[in-house]
């Protein structure tokens, strides 16, 4: 096998942070706190030391410094994806890190996990295993509660504000310098309680508190975003107008989001609402407008006429932290059946790929990846990953990530095993 295809070595355990890296994960997590001037809330936390479980909501990277300045003086062991790893492995490893490919029931990263708790760390997961894509609650699994059960020691949780207005995942090319942010770490479930509760109440638990809406955060707490270009991106989640409601027709530019099939207008207000320059405001909350379209994908699910057709595509492999391979063009479908991806390279080597529905409850995407990619799915199985472009056609990948949930939520209501509320 070509070196290039070398697997990542996920069977090394994690180790503890080593101490000549604390002080600059110290640094960085104090000085990002200090410039965004966070306002850090903590409940039931005095006295409270190693071991315990860490679980944080996800908008952006800034997500981490607050929980490092949350779990000062220690220093958590995180679970992150491997796209993290690339090109700094050896950093992550010795500042603790666990890696983990998305979406995916990987047994490796519990047992890593159940070592860093064996010796008596903080193990950090962020559930939602991927950045919030409109700034509000994505699905959290239901195994999670199993696993904090079986791990039998406290659970934290740290929820943060303003991390998707400051930087939202849809235009991440520069801040917006949003301040004061938020964050309440709370320690939600003590160990008294963690051996009494069933798992169905941790959950329960967990998902109540992992609730937020940054533009809602935003718009009650009067913090303003006088960036002229606020709304550049906005239209990767907003695909589908809700006048004309043609899909893929969004475009946007400066504070103004447009649709290119009717000419509608709304401008983004500086306290994250819309408002349309002529005629009715349909949504004026950006999640309400999001959560709009999820109700179209659902109908096309539940009708079973869900499908993007045939896409045409590129595709890129990670199969270990060195980079990203091109493997060639193909193609892809995502209907009923899940995801399907065949790609061929350019020496007539054929491959594919394919998720059923039932093996994946959301999946990852990416916003002009890297800033010149382009948006992508990736697709992961426990030994790799690829990056799947659509080319020259009209196709959104937040309709996919969305049709990816409602099929799974299809799936179990028609197996006789609906999801629970927030749960997957």
């Amino acid at each position: 096998m070509n070196d290039a295809f070398v697997r990542f070595n996920k069977r090394k355990p994690p180790k503890k942070c080593r101490w000549y890296l604390k002080p600059i994960v110290w640094m960085l997590a104090f000085s990002g706190t200090r410039k965004h001037r966070t306002k850090i809330e903590r409940i039931g936390m005095k006295g409270l030391k190693p071991p315990y479980v860490l679980i944080g909501n996800h908008n952006a990277f800034f997500d981490m410094a607050v929980s490092a300045r949350a779990t000062f003086p220690h220093v958590a062991n995180y679970v992150v994806a491997i796209d993290g790893f690339i090109g700094r492995e050896k950093l992550l490893r010795n500042i603790g890190c666990i890696c983990k490919r998305k979406f995916t029931n990987d047994m490796t990263v519990v047992k890593h996990i159940r070592t860093v708790i064996k010796n008596k760390g903080i193990a950090a997961i962020y559930p939602e295993a991927r950045y919030s894509l409109c700034g509000t609650t994505a699905p959290i699994p239901e195994s999670l509660g199993q696993l904090c059960k079986a791990l039998c020691v406290p659970v934290v949780t740290v929820v943060c504000h303003g991390h998707h207005v400051n930087h939202p995942f849809w235009n991440t090319r520069r801040e917006r310098g949003v301040k004061p942010t938020e964050a309440t770490v709370k320690q939600l479930i003590t160990l008294e309680e963690i051996a009494s509760l069933s798992v169905d109440e941790i959950n329960r638990r967990i998902v109540e508190e992992l609730q937020y809406d940054d533009f809602r955060w935003q718009l009650e707490n009067k913090i303003k975003v006088d960036d002229p270009d606020r709304a550049v991106g906005l239209h990767k989640i907003l695909y589908q107008c809700p006048h004309c409601k043609k899909e893929f027709c969004t475009s946007s530019k400066g504070a103004e989001l447009t649709c290119n099939n009717c000419g509608k207008v709304w401008t983004m207000s500086e306290y994250g609402e819309l408002a349309a320059k002529d005629g009715e405001t349909e949504f004026s909350h950006i999640p309400d407008w999001y959560e709009w379209e999820r109700g179209n994908v659902r109908a096309e699910v539940e009708s079973g006429t869900y499908s993007t057709g045939v896409l045409p595509v590129r595709v890129e492999s990670l199969p270990n932290a060195k980079g990203f391979i091109p493997l060639g063009k193909g193609t892809m479908t995502h209907d009923m059946n899940g995801f399907e991806v065949t790609v061929t390279s350019p020496d007539g080597e054929t491959r594919v790929m394919k998720k059923p529905v039932a093996s994946l409850y959301s999946c990852h995407i990416e916003y002009e990846y890297l800033f010149k990619h382009g948006d992508c799915v990736d697709l992961n199985t426990l030994e790799d990953t690829w990056y799947v472009y659509p080319e020259n056609c009209a196709f959104s990948v937040t309709k996919m990530a969305l049709a990816t949930e409602e099929l799974y939520y299809d799936f179990r209501r028609k197996a006789g095993r609906p999801c629970k509320a927030g749960l997957v």
